[in-house]
């Protein structure tokens, strides 16, 4: 508790970062259509978008400690009547702002997962099976005999 306020901030949103995106993930697990919990498409649907909201505020927790963070840094660095010891950007400002930047993105595309679930009907495909298909039963066996060697094949011959 004796470290400055601006680092208690900065801890203090990122513990929140942490616990946010924590229960982003729980609520993602639960509104993924894969999963038999949580309900019809639509109930998943709005968890999802839950999950996405927890991911864009722990992405902006996340984005605000590692910017006011690095804000000090710069200000004390350029600052000539600063006499203690200055300090550089380092890597884990950048991974910081890219991993929220990650967040942020990854929260949009949960958000977008509720319009998916619109009333118009999905388009099924039909398998129509292969086109040319050579097997031993549909071989036409000729009368004279073929002079080439049997060419046979495996799985591995295509590979």
């Amino acid at each position: 508790l004796s470290l400055t306020g601006y680092i208690q901030a900065c801890r203090g949103l990122m513990i929140s970062a942490v616990c946010l995106g924590f229960f982003g993930a729980i609520f993602g697990l639960v509104g993924m259509k894969c999963t038999k919990v949580g309900g019809s498409d639509q109930t998943k649907a709005k968890i999802a978008c839950l999950a996405g909201l927890n991911f864009i505020l722990s992405g902006l927790c996340s984005m605000t400690s590692c910017s006011l963070y690095a804000n000090r840094i710069t200000s004390e660095f350029f600052d000539p009547s600063f006499v203690a010891q200055k300090y550089e950007l380092g890597a884990a400002l950048f991974i910081g702002w890219a991993g929220a930047s990650l967040c942020i993105i990854g929260g949009i595309i949960f958000c977008f997962s509720i319009a998916e679930n619109s009333n118009s009907a999905r388009r099924g495909y039909a398998y129509n099976g292969a086109t040319s298909v050579m097997s031993s039963r549909t071989k036409v066996h000729n009368s004279v005999p073929d002079k080439t060697p049997p060419k046979h094949f495996d799985k591995n011959a295509y590979v």
